[in-house]
C-alpha cells in the first residue's frame, strides 16, 4: 500500500514538475514539492551528471537582478500592517510542516542531518532547528513522540522545520536568487526520480509551509553554539535512532479574528515578562501568520481551522520549561491585565479581560534537534 501510494505521489510530482518548470513561480512551487527533504533549508551533497547539485539550495550565495531586488526590498515595507494598528515585525520565520509516515521519523531526521548546506552563512540567517511534536506526561515530567493519525490528518505537522531570518527580504532574496533557480533546473530525471521515490516512502503527501512575522522578540546570547562545518551541522545520523534532543519548544496557538488582531497584539505587548531572567530560556516570539505567503502547499488561510497567532518559547530543555511554569515569573505573566484592558465585574470591580480569540488557545509542544544559531542568538 505504501509503495503504491509512493508511486502515485511521484507520478503526480513529475507531472507538476514538467508543467511548472518554465513558469515564473515554477522554482518556488518545485521547491516546496521536490526538495529531497521537501524543505527549503537543505541541500544534497550528491552532484548530478551535469556537475550541479540537484538540491543545493543553500550551497551558494543567491544573487538577483536589480528589478527583483527592488521587489524584495518591498517585502520590508510594513505600512500596510502598521496602518491597521499592528506591530512591526522583529524577525521573519519560515516553517514547513511534514506528515512523516509511521516508524520513519529516524530516517527523516537522517535525511536532514546528512545534507550539506550553507544555511548559517546566508545573509540574514539567525536560527534554525528541526522539531518533532511530543505529548507531555505531567506526572513523570517526560514526553513522547506525537505521531498523529493519518486517518484524521493529525499526522500533519508531526515534524516541522523552523528558521528565523532577520528580515523578510533576507528570506525572499534567497528564495528568488540564482542559487535557488539553479538548484531546481540542474538535476537529471534519474536523480529526480530516485529522490522522489525515497521522499514518498518517508512522507505522507507534500509538506505545508507556513510563514510568520515574529513579534516581541526576546533572545539570550547563548553560552555556546553548536559547531557547523561550511554552514551546516556535522552529526551522526544512522536512520535508526532519533537524533538527540537539543532544546524544548512550548507553543500556544491562538485563533484571533482579524478585527481583534491589533488589540490582541497590544495586550501581549503590555504584559510584564521575566522570561529573559529565567534559567534555560533561549528565545521567545509571538508569531503572526503571514497570510500573504505564496508557493505550493500554501493554502488559503482559514482563521477558524488554523491559528492566526502562536506564542513560541524555546527552552534549553523540558526541565527549564517546567521550572518556569511552576515559578513566580509564570504567575506574573499570566496574572492581571493593565486597567485599560480590564472589564468591570457585576459589582463594579475589575473582572477578567475580555477574550479576543474565537475559541480557546491550544498548546502544542516539540523537541528540537539540529540546532543552528548565530553567536548573538535569535
Amino acid at each position: 500500500m505504501i509503495i503504491r501510494s509512493a508511486i502515485a505521489q511521484v507520478a503526480f510530482l513529475c507531472v507538476v514538475q514538467n508543467s511548472l518548470a518554465f513558469t515564473p513561480t515554477g522554482p518556488l512551487l518545485q521547491y516546496s514539492l521536490f526538495s529531497s527533504s521537501t524543505s527549503s533549508l537543505l541541500t544534497s551533497s550528491k552532484p548530478t551528471s551535469t556537475g550541479t547539485h540537484p538540491f543545493s539550495l543553500l550551497s551558494s550565495t543567491s544573487s538577483v537582478d536589480s528589478t527583483t531586488e527592488n521587489e524584495i526590498q518591498e517585502d520590508d515595507d510594513e505600512s500596510n500592517l502598521t496602518g491597521k494598528g499592528l506591530l512591526k515585525r522583529d524577525r521573519y520565520l519560515a516553517t514547513n510542516r511534514f506528515a512523516v509516515r509511521s516508524g520513519k521519523g529516524a530516517k527523516f531526521e537522517a535525511r536532514w542531518a546528512n545534507r550539506k548546506s550553507r544555511l548559517s552563512e546566508l545573509q540574514g540567517f539567525k536560527y534554525f532547528h528541526l522539531m518533532r511534536r511530543v505529548k507531555l506526561d505531567e506526572e513523570n515530567g517526560t514526553q513522547s513522540y506525537d505521531e498523529g493519525d493519518k486517518k484524521d490528518g493529525s499526522n500533519m505537522g508531526n515534524y516541522v522545520s523552523f528558521t528565523i531570518w532577520e528580515k523578510k527580504s533576507d528570506f525572499s532574496r534567497w528564495r528568488k536568487g540564482d542559487a535557488f533557480k539553479e538548484a531546481h533546473g540542474g538535476t537529471s530525471i534519474g536523480a529526480f526520480m530516485s529522490t522522489m521515490i525515497s521522499s514518498a516512502l518517508i512522507l505522507k503527501g507534500p509538506p505545508r509551509p507556513a510563514f510568520y512575522d515574529g513579534l516581541m522578540l526576546q533572545s539570550t546570547v547563548p553560552d555556546q553554539v553548536p559547531e557547523t562545518i561550511d554552514g551546516w551541522r556535522d552529526v551522526e545520523a544512522n536512520g535508526v535512532d532519533n537524533l538527540p534532543t537539543e532544546c524544548f519548544i512550548a507553543c500556544n496557538q491562538f485563533y484571533v479574528p482579524g478585527e481583534n488582531a491589533a488589540a490582541f497584539e497590544q495586550r501581549w505587548a503590555s504584559r510584564e515578562s521575566k522570561l529573559s531572567e529565567c534559567d534555560g530560556f533561549v528565545a521567545f516570539s509571538m508569531l503572526r501568520r503571514d497570510t500573504g505567503g505564496k508557493g505550493h502547499g500554501v493554502v488559503p488561510f482559514d482563521e477558524n481551522s488554523e491559528p492566526s497567532y502562536m506564542s513560541t518559547t524555546i527552552w534549553k530543555d523540558r526541565a527549564s520549561f517546567d521550572a518556569w511554569r511552576q515559578g513566580t515569573a509564570f504567575k506574573k505573566a499570566h496574572g492581571g491585565k493593565p486597567p485599560s484592558e480590564q472589564v468591570k465585574g457585576k459589582d463594579g470591580g475589575e473582572g477578567p479581560p475580555k477574550p479576543l480569540w474565537a475559541k480557546p488557545p491550544t498548546p502544542i509542544f516539540y523537541e528540537g534537534t539540529l540546532v543552528i544559531s548565530k553567536p548573538e542568538g535569535a
